[in-house]
């Protein structure tokens, strides 16, 4: 390779990479949506999977869990809810959150 080609080479390169479709569907991360099932079908995944992250909106999403064992040192278990093709408050199963300790004073 002579050194002329290089800048050439780079070219060809930063051409290739400005045909590779970025738009906000290939940033977004695709996981399953609870609008588009019904309680029943989001608490049966839930329950299926142990833990899972669930689109609860078109641009929000959420873990929930479907017990104890999928949260970490620290954290418990709370009732969690999400909205479903057929409820407007679906209880799905629990969602992790840092545990509350009593205060010492």
């Amino acid at each position: 390779m002579t050194s002329g080609s290089l800048p050439l080479c780079r070219a060809a390169l930063l051409a290739a990479l400005a045909l590779v479709p970025v738009g906000p569907g290939a940033v977004a991360q695709s996981n399953p949506s609870t609008l588009q099932m019904s309680c029943a079908q989001a608490r049966g995944l839930i329950a299926a999977r142990g833990a899972i992250v669930l689109n609860t909106g078109p641009t929000t999403y959420e873990r929930f869990v479907g017990g104890y064992g999928y949260c970490v040192l620290g954290e418990t278990p709370q009732p969690a809810w999400a909205p479903t093709a057929d409820t407007a408050q679906c209880p799905v199963g629990y969602r992790c959150a840092p545990r509350a300790f009593p205060s010492r004073n």
